[in-house]
């Protein structure tokens, strides 16, 4: 793995995670109480001994790239390294990324000075564990040009994803992007070649391609070299290629979601909370998923029922009711709240005597959730002021909303509180 290089999209403005991506990179968010999304493709890397990593991203890095600074440090006796490359201006290009494929060009001059053997091209926005080494491995056994993992899926879910046909050899002979219709009919395949029982091909009968590729590096470089008009891996690079170069699928049977959109994140995080079997696990010793190593004192838990949740390191709870919720690191809940099927990110810092606020006399509203709050089907940013007797529970049903001046919106029927804002004693949302 010492001649494969690793580069992580780290994705456009992240629209549609909006407003989470407000004031940082989609790498950045904060998912499972404590971890970033970058952690996990950087994770996967190491676990596969691939010490080599670029980040490329282009809207607001300065969070992320104080993430990467802090947590991730190889020793000096590797060339190892996790790096971001921002977007930047050269006399050769003045323009912003323009796609994915297009990003991984602007920076080909500084990829090519490496002596590497395979480019390993991953998303910043996916929640899965992956052993890099046996993709790597299928990519060589083949001698493949490209390879592209794929995972079988059923018909609900198909035509969100870059669709492939594959035939007996596992070469990729057909694509089509996000088909609907008669399209995505013409795209089902009998999914037993890749290893299914019948029964389960019988639900799962398209392949999807899960937007991680391994290229030869010559491959890499001639076609990106080739057109400038090409700027997007899965909808030109890839379909293109398969005409020219052999094109071969990786069968992924483990858990995989892509967390691009505020309703898929907010699943993602809750089902980690599941009991006894979660479908991802961050408890797993052989393959851990790392981060930045913070040195907070223990959670505190007086008088307060909670199941079904997991609650991050120094957070402080009081006489209060959680249910399968997950809390970030910092967390601070007065007594009497009840908080139910949501999300709270935590903080990044606490206020001076942050174990004795409990009052609701101040004049500001404190740090954290305040006394006899509820808050239901909700995600809270970093830092939020979440004021005494307050509701967020979405009472009129409304599945979307832009509230920005308020401190809220409301994305697919779930209410997100924004970084740093304050919502005031006794509002109702």
């Amino acid at each position: 793995m010492k001649r494969v290089l690793a580069i992580i999209l780290g994705g456009g403005a992240g629209t549609r995670l909006y407003p989470l991506t407000k004031l940082r990179a989609k790498p950045a968010v904060p998912v499972a109480g404590k971890y970033r999304l970058i952690d996990i493709p950087v994770s996967n890397c190491i676990n596969s001994e691939i010490f080599k990593i670029y980040v490329l991203t282009q809207f607001n890095s300065a969070s992320l790239n104080r993430h990467i600074a802090r947590t991730y440090s190889f020793a000096g006796f590797t060339e190892g390294f996790v790096e971001v490359l921002a977007a930047q201006q050269t006399p050769e290009n003045l323009n912003w990324f323009q796609g994915t494929a297009d990003a991984v060009r602007q920076y080909l001059w500084l990829m090519e000075e490496w002596d590497a053997d395979e480019y390993l091209i991953l998303s910043g926005d996916h929640l899965y564990r992956m052993d890099y080494r046996l993709f790597i491995q299928r990519h060589r056994e083949t001698g493949a040009d490209i390879t592209l993992s794929v995972l079988p899926i059923d018909e609900r879910r198909a035509s969100d994803f870059g669709l492939v046909k594959i035939d007996e050899s596992g070469r990729i002979i057909n694509f089509s992007e996000k088909p609907k219709g008669d399209a995505l009919t013409k795209m089902r395949v009998d999914t037993t070649v890749l290893g299914l029982t019948p029964e389960q091909a019988q639900e799962q009968p398209y392949i999807a391609s899960m937007g991680i590729y391994v290229f030869k590096k010559d491959v890499l470089i001639n076609l990106l070299k080739e057109s400038s008009e090409r700027t997007d891996f899965g909808k030109e690079i890839i379909p293109d290629a398969s005409k020219d170069y052999n094109v071969q699928a990786y069968l992924y049977d483990g858990y995989w979601e892509d967390i691009g959109t505020i309703e898929a994140f907010y699943h993602a995080n809750l089902a980690l909370t599941q009991q006894p079997h979660p479908p991802f696990s961050f408890y797993d010793e052989q393959a851990p998923i790392y981060t930045r190593a913070r040195y907070l004192p223990p959670s505190k838990i007086l008088d307060s029922q909670i199941t079904e949740s997991m609650i991050g390191e120094g957070c402080i709870l009081k006489s209060c009711r959680i249910e399968r919720s997950v809390l970030g690191v910092r967390s601070r809940i007065e007594a009497g709240c009840v908080i139910q099927d949501s999300l709270l990110m935590g903080a990044d810092f606490y206020q001076p005597f942050a174990e004795r606020k409990s009052d609701c006399t101040p004049k500001e509203v404190a740090l954290g959730i305040g006394a006899n709050t509820t808050i239901r089907r909700a995600i809270i940013d970093k830092n939020a002021r979440i004021g005494c007797d307050v509701q967020i529970v979405n009472k009129d049903n409304v599945e979307e909303a832009e509230r920005e001046n308020q401190g809220f919106y409301i994305k697919s029927g779930i209410v997100v509180v924004l970084k740093n804002a304050v919502i005031p004693d006794g509002t109702i949302i």
